[in-house]
């Protein structure tokens, strides 16, 4: 990145200059969180989703991802990112009041699963609406697997201050439209973070070692690993498996082009792979024996299917999808999707770690952004590979610039380059939130064994214990912490009326006349439906 910060010392001098450098302040910031629902022994559950926290198919702030069991709590989006986490805990503290005796696993790679057929995939209701979103989920497993949709992690969403845009847009004297120089901005800062988000792996991945349960589906894939214990899986030098090629990532999707240089450029792209047939998902079938396997057998069912580090959004609206949705509207905010849960906060994700994220994804947009083909996506695929199995080892070199860098040098260099902007973003506060949280980082480029995956394994060498064990016993810790605090009844009346209005939203939905199923995905796919959703 440091090749290109003379433009982004240009781009904050004339912030500085004009007196509109606080506009930088103004992004919303939003936390998607995933964790895995288990029994108090550490074994998935195999309980529906609590009702009492709502529908999961309607529900706006607590939902399921591809498990049953796999809760997600998305937050609303704040500019104080504090106010995010202050969200993100009072949502924690509702679903604990509602969990009974389960825990919510606090570590992004599973235990206590017995392959594939032990993991339930979401159920969400008989409308039409529903039943696409849980079909989708069967396609996943006839194409995946299940047990890589068990993985959880935490999506960082920002979305840059509106205010910010005309006066960058008058800054850079852009050719462009306001609507299309906004776009392009956002491509900028997606390029930028493929380029560096390695890093964050680096930083805050905390899977480095997998229970060996976790192979039972893919036996094949344990010989790449080292035995730790006699339940444990490790590579010694790894940051995040979760986003290693035995993570959440496809194999099949190794050699999908999709353009990052423009947004009608990825909505196509995106939309080509939609529409392509793909030979081995022919073999599977749609529908076989009258049932659904998978919505179609296209190189991707729909545009979630498509693993990313990072994902430009536009909220859609009913029955819209989502390239639909950013061809009309266009990029309302990134989704950073690369986090490993925190296994040593009850969050999942500190305070300085939010700051230091949206600093980063800020430096991303303001420093110059080339184009990007083919060969660079290879380029920052092959990095970040390397950082999840080996991000730790001394002397790890990454591939920079048609030649390689030391990792904690380059680490160095994108941390320097974001330093101007904390200080911009710090203003006045006297805490300096966001130099203090930059320093934190500095500290683990400097010294591996700081980072969240060196304390997790030195953690366990310590008492010793399995992997396991020791996310089971964080959990329990998770749990404590939340139990012991409760909502004001207030908040609580809030939450559960949410509740209420969820379910009986999907008892509309699901009161509504439904079109033959095949109809519905006819015009779903062809944007001609109307369905309620």
């Amino acid at each position: 990145m440091t090749h290109f910060t003379n433009t982004l010392s240009a781009r904050l001098d004339g912030l500085l200059a004009n007196g509109t450098e606080n506009l930088l302040r103004g992004g919303l910031k939003g936390i998607e969180k995933e964790s895995l629902r288990i029994s108090r022994d550490g074994i998935i559950a195999h309980t529906p989703h609590p009702y009492a926290l709502g529908s999961a198919l309607t529900h706006p702030h607590i939902t399921t991802d591809y498990s049953e069991a796999l809760i997600e709590l998305i937050t609303p989006p704040f500019t104080d990112i504090q106010d995010t986490l202050d969200y993100l805990q009072r949502v924690h503290q509702f679903v604990y009041a509602h969990l009974e005796q389960e825990l919510l696993l606090g570590a992004s790679m599973p235990c206590g699963i017995s392959g594939d057929e032990s993991i339930p995939i979401a159920e969400y209701g008989s409308s039409n609406v529903g039943r696409m979103k849980h079909i989708y989920r069967h396609g996943l497993w006839h194409r995946y697997g299940r047990t890589m949709q068990a993985i959880a992690g935490i999506h960082f969403n920002y979305s840059v201050p509106e205010a910010l845009w005309p006066v960058l847009h008058s800054q850079e004297n852009s050719p462009l439209s306001l609507a299309d120089f906004i776009a392009a901005s956002y491509f900028g800062l997606i390029r930028n973070f493929q380029r560096v988000g390695w890093l964050i792996l680096y930083l805050f991945g905390a899977s480095p070692a997998i229970c060996k349960s976790f192979f039972k589906s893919r036996p094949d894939l344990m010989a790449q690993f080292e035995q730790f214990d006699g339940h444990t899986l490790y590579h010694p030098y790894a940051t995040s498996l979760r986003m290693s090629d035995i993570g959440y990532k496809s194999l099949n999707q190794a050699n999908l082009d999709i353009d990052y240089n423009s947004l009608a450029g990825y909505v196509e792209s995106l939309s080509q792979a939609i529409n392509t047939p793909y030979p081995e998902y022919e073999k599977i079938g749609t529908v076989v024996d009258g049932e659904y396997r998978q919505l179609n057998t296209h190189i991707l069912q729909i545009e979630n299917e498509f693993y990313s580090t990072i994902r430009p959004k536009q909220i859609a609206q009913s029955c819209e999808k989502p390239t639909v949705a950013l061809k009309r509207r266009g990029v309302r905010y990134v989704e950073m999707r690369s986090l490993d849960l925190d296994v040593f906060h009850p969050l999942g994700i500190e305070t300085d770690t939010a700051y230091f994220i949206e600093t980063l994804l800020l430096t991303c947009l303001l420093t110059d952004s080339p184009l990007m083909g083919g060969h660079d996506h290879r380029i920052n695929n092959s990095n970040q590979l390397a950082v999840a199995h080996a991000g730790r080892k001394p002397g790890l070199e990454l591939a920079r610039n048609g030649g390689t860098i030391l990792l904690q040098d380059w680490a160095h260099e994108i941390l320097a380059a974001m330093q101007p902007v904390c200080s911009v973003l710090d203003a006045d506060n006297p805490h300096q939130p966001y130099t203090t949280a930059l320093k934190t980082q500095q500290a683990k480029a400097d010294n591996p064994d700081l980072t969240a995956s060196a304390r997790l394994l030195a953690v366990m060498r310590e008492r010793p214990q399995p992997f396991a064990s020791f996310a089971i016993g964080q959990s329990v810790e998770h749990a404590n912490y939340f139990n012991d605090q409760t909502l004001d009844d207030k908040t609580a009346q809030t939450f559960v009326d949410m509740a209420v209005q969820s379910h009986a939203r999907q008892q509309f939905i699901e009161s509504q006349p439904q079109l033959p199923f095949a109809e519905f995905l006819h015009r779903y796919f062809t944007q001609t439906c109307t369905e309620p959703s």
